[in-house]
């Protein structure tokens, strides 16, 4: 199956139709949605209202996103120093 996005003003669309009392398998069945799919926009639009991926991370998520990107910096000016140490070696 090919793999397909959709808007957000779609997604929001579908929340409503479930959040009017329209029935998961219904919605899923009419407009050929995976359930998966519709949960995760139920569940992002109830506790954030947005479903753009940064806007639904959870604490330890975004924890870990800052650490690895601290981490590549902090790899990349040690691998600065190393290059430095090694020029001033040579003099």
């Amino acid at each position: 199956r090919e793999r397909r996005s959709f808007s957000p003003e779609f997604k929001l669309q579908m929340v409503k139709l479930y959040e009017n009392g329209k029935p998961r398998n219904e919605i899923v069945r009419e407009y050929d949605l995976t359930p998966s799919a519709l949960g995760k926009w139920i569940k992002q639009h109830q506790s954030t209202g947005s479903f753009l991926h940064n806007d639904n991370m959870s604490d330890e998520e975004k924890e870990l996103k800052k650490l690895r990107k601290e981490n590549q910096r902090l790899k990349m000016e040690n691998d600065i120093l190393k290059q430095a140490a090694l020029i001033m070696g040579r003099r």
